[in-house]
């Protein structure tokens, strides 16, 4: 028993449809490419003082370690995150327990919790150049605080 009366030709809706899709997908492609090439330009750094070069939001302490995960940063108590890497004045990857009781001048890096995420140890001429310390932030921009909060006495 045939049930359909008259046959239908769907050959031009699929192709119709399927240049549509060729066509959403070139163009989210694009999009997504572009967003992998922004240019990231390297700031206060201590490579022309013939250091190593840091990323930008990398600010300067004095580290002590006083266990696996607890280090002293300008005499307070901060913990590392999970992962945490600290470098040495090689540029090679230093354990806590070799470093704990030493006080150590470093440019280190926070993650979104606080915790400190990078540490690299500084070289006499790394310590030469100037660089921003926590209480007072580079380029005086500090994320998530407001200008209303600003004490002015």
């Amino acid at each position: 028993m045939n049930r359909c009366k008259t046959p239908t030709n769907s050959r031009p809706n699929s192709l119709l449809l399927a240049l549509c899709a060729a066509g959403l997908t070139g163009l989210f492609s694009l999009a997504a490419h572009a967003q992998d090439e922004i240019p990231r330009p390297q700031t206060q750094n201590e490579s022309l003082a013939g250091g190593r070069t840091f990323p930008i939001g990398a600010l300067r302490g004095k580290l002590m370690v006083v266990d696996t995960n607890d280090v002293q940063l300008d005499g307070n108590p901060v913990r590392l995150s999970p992962g945490a890497r600290i470098r040495n004045q090689q540029n090679l990857l230093q354990m806590t327990g070799a470093l704990v009781g030493q006080l150590y001048l470093v440019n280190y890096t926070l993650d979104a919790a606080g915790l400190i995420k990078e540490v690299w140890i500084l070289t006499p001429e790394e310590a030469s150049a100037s660089r921003e310390a926590m209480s007072k932030p580079f380029l005086n921009i500090w994320p998530f605080v407001s200008n209303d909060t600003v004490n002015t006495q």
